[in-house]
């Protein structure tokens, strides 16, 4: 049995990684889900959180990315995530995604607006996913 499989990382504007691997991590919508060589083929939907990348030893180091959202697909010892939005870790700058986060915090819908429960999701949604990249960003947990 093969040590890695190939995983890919594309999201629409880039591809921004195609390597072997040793294993994975995956936020998943319903939770963190672990990926290692000859997994049986899977298909599932990306939730918001880390992608933890470890390589062969001698290698490089582990990759972390922040994902939001998308697909994946586990297939012929080849891991292919296609996120919506991916960062990787080390790229996230804390103070910018803490004024985002403060502004979304703040900003309100108003009562009067028709499509004011639709708005309330996405500003919710919006909430969690600068929550946990605020997080990775700072390398620890938030309350």
């Amino acid at each position: 049995m093969a040590s890695t499989f190939r995983c890919r990382l594309v999201t629409p504007a880039a591809r921004l990684f195609d390597e072997p691997v040793s294993s994975a991590v995956v936020p998943m919508w319903d939770g963190l889900m672990g990926f290692l060589p000859g997994r049986a083929p899977l298909l599932g939907k990306l939730g918001i959180g880390e992608l933890k990348l470890e390589f062969t030893s001698g290698a490089k180091a582990a990759g972390n990315y922040f994902i939001d959202g998308g697909v994946l697909q586990m297939a012929g010892n080849e891991l292919t995530i296609l996120a919506e939005r991916a960062t990787p870790v080390g790229e996230i700058n804390v103070s910018e995604v803490e004024a985002q986060l403060n502004k979304l915090e703040n900003d309100r819908v108003s009562i009067d607006d028709p499509n004011r429960d639709a708005k309330n999701k996405r500003r919710e949604r919006e909430i969690r996913s600068a929550t946990e990249k605020a997080r990775l960003a700072r390398g620890r947990k938030i309350g």
